[in-house]
């Protein structure tokens, strides 16, 4: 059993002490920032002080806290690494007898920390502070959009697919409905309709300009029509709205639910439940790998000093978020799995990292 010394203590309090003091001030500064660039939407919106407070900036803090963690982490390791080496205190830790390996133990101790924290955030807290905030943000910044205005299709179930040619956020109309009833290969009813609009007040769609027709084995088939039909269906008006901000909001259950869903209707907008579920679950992993990368690069004493492992570290930590981000498009453009797309960049640093630490000690 790995026994814990003062030395793991000395390190794990360096680094977390120096990781959530980096989070507070960057964020002060973020907030500072954030509020002189939207102050003259607040008073002009008249956005209360409490609503500004409690419903927009402290939902805010855990979202983008989450989302440079990575950022966070590398920054922190770096500094404090760089100034124990600069002390020469890493040259007497290993001359203790200790190994670059052992010493590694509280590092990945308090990665594991971070890590965990990171992951409780992305599950349980940030879908639930998302909510709140994107709702004040669609009441005082900017209108509901809707995630796709033409060429619409799915699937309801096992036998009955709905195609929309085109959808109206301004008035919550799809124009061109369709719903057709397969059975097997064989299609045995079509109703089709000019508008079909939500109805709020019976969660229905109002079909104007309406006819069905019913396919019969024989040659006739059966034809009914009229100006106006009520019509419930396994399709709300939150599937034309359901984007990348919505399923944000969503905890892990409704999310995986969101994408059974969506996969059984064949709808493409799955892409971004799926993207938004791998990037909870791999972006805590990359504390892990920025945090050997970080120590590797600082343990070793440069002509620049400080300054230069600090510059190292925020070129690293930016271009690995950069690169999460851009491993979406992957996705968007269906080149790569979510899965594979996702975990690329943790995939791609952890190479990074395992060829930097196994340099560091020599």
């Amino acid at each position: 059993m790995l026994k814990i010394k003062k030395l793991d203590l000395y390190i794990t309090k360096k680094f977390l002490t120096t990781f959530f003091a980096a989070i507070i001030l960057i964020i002060g500064i973020v907030i500072i920032f954030d509020i002189s660039e939207k102050i003259e939407k607040f008073v002009a919106n008249e956005a209360s002080l409490n609503e500004i407070i409690f419903d927009y900036y402290l939902n805010f803090i855990p979202y983008f806290m989450n989302m440079y963690s990575p950022l966070f982490v590398f920054i922190s390791v770096i500094f404090f690494t760089s100034r124990l080496t600069a002390n020469s205190e890493i040259i007497a830790i290993l001359s203790c007898g200790v190994s670059y390996h052992r010493m590694m133990v509280p590092y990945l101790a308090s990665a594991a920390i971070i890590a965990m924290m990171s992951l409780g955030l992305s599950l349980y807290v940030i879908p639930q502070s998302n909510a709140t905030r994107l709702k004040f943000e669609q009441k005082y910044f900017k209108k509901r959009q809707a995630n796709a205005t033409s060429d619409i299709h799915y699937k309801l179930d096992a036998t009955k697919y709905v195609y929309v040619g085109s959808f109206s956020p301004w008035n919550n109309t799809a124009y061109n409905f369709t719903l057709e009833d397969m059975q097997g290969d064989k299609l045995v009813s079509k109703l089709s309709a000019e508008t079909a609009r939500w109805d709020s007040t019976s969660a229905s769609w109002r079909l104007k300009n309406w006819f069905i027709r019913d396919y019969t084995e024989g040659l006739e088939d059966r034809i009914r029509s009229g100006s106006q039909l009520d019509t419930t269906i396994a399709l709300t008006i939150e599937d034309f709205y359901r984007n990348k901000k919505t399923v944000e909001q969503l905890s892990a259950r409704d999310l995986n639910e969101l994408i059974r869903v969506q996969i059984s209707r064949g709808d493409k907008m799955v892409m971004y439940a799926q993207i938004e579920k791998h990037t909870r679950l791999a972006l805590p992993f990359s504390a892990f790998i920025l945090t050997i990368i970080g120590v590797s690069l600082s343990t070793k004493k440069r002509r620049g000093g400080m300054g230069w492992n600090i510059g190292i570290g925020i070129a690293l930590g930016f271009s690995y978020i950069l690169f999460l981000r851009f491993s979406e498009m992957f996705v968007i453009t269906d080149t790569l799995p979510p899965v594979v797309a996702l975990w690329l960049p943790n995939i791609i640093f952890a190479a990074i990292a395992a060829i930097i630490y196994k340099i560091a000690p020599k």
